[in-house]
């Protein structure tokens, strides 16, 4: 690759607030919102504690707040239905539903690849 054509690749990772890349993947890459997905993929309309049960090592506060930015991100919708007690689940979106097979290639990559990136290689 020649010199000005990688500076020009590059120009578009530099320009924080346009860069569609960081934009995107922090949206859906913190420790939680990942498993948050498959759980979602994996049994359609979900209720807050049976995502608990399912990532029992996530605490209430960080599972609400992933919940409400996957929301907010429109990766999720949450329904509310007014009985009582209330009940609330939460389910894929279309938008979350097209981001599931891409994040199936990750896992896969990460089932495949997990020992070779979890034990250090010493050189």
């Amino acid at each position: 690759m020649k010199p000005l054509q990688l500076q020009e690749n590059l120009k578009k990772y530099t320009h924080l607030s346009d860069c569609p890349v960081r934009n995107v993947i922090s949206r859906f890459s913190g420790k939680w919102s990942i498993l948050i997905l498959c759980v979602l993929a994996e049994n359609e309309a979900t209720r807050f504690n049976a995502i608990g049960k399912a990532i029992p090592d996530i605490s209430p506060k960080v599972l609400t707040e992933t919940l409400k930015n996957l929301e907010a991100d429109g990766l999720i919708s949450r329904r509310m239905y007014s009985e009582i007690p209330p009940r609330v689940e939460y389910s894929l979106t279309d938008l979350g539903k097209s981001l599931m097979p891409v994040l199936g290639q990750l896992i896969s990559w990460a089932m495949t690849n997990f020992d070779k990136i979890a034990r250090p290689t010493t050189g």
